[in-house]
């Protein structure tokens, strides 16, 4: 789990994250990205979200959003994402390709769509 400071809570720090449209995306995950910072000492906030048109199961869906944030958790605990600090909000969105995906490839994904930014 994140620490409190590093999660994304306002609903108006969604409608802006999405509003930028600033993303990259695979078959898994699609990753929206906030303004960048003008302080280096502000945090990265992340939301992870699954959407019901993704799966209509909560199970299904809560899973991917586990894996999601173990991923990314173990990737900041890593230093392993140096260029994402630089914008204010990351939201990380499950797809349906997703569903059917393990913690590797989840993993993998999120290295490569973090890695393009």
């Amino acid at each position: 789990m994140l620490t409190k400071n590093l999660r994304l809570k306002k609903y108006s720090a969604f409608i802006a994250t999405y509003k930028l449209n600033n993303k990259v995306a695979d078959e898994n995950i699609c990753i929206y990205f906030g303004k960048e910072k003008q302080d280096d000492e502000l945090n990265t906030k992340f939301a992870f979200v699954v959407s019901k048109k993704t799966h209509k199961r909560a199970v299904v869906r809560n899973r991917i959003k586990r894996l999601m944030r173990e991923s990314v958790r173990l990737l900041i605990k890593n230093n392993q994402i140096d260029n994402i600090y630089k914008y204010m909000s990351v939201i990380c969105m499950g797809r349906p390709g997703a569903v059917s995906a393990d913690f590797e490839k989840i993993n993998r994904s999120m290295i490569d769509l973090l890695q393009k930014k």
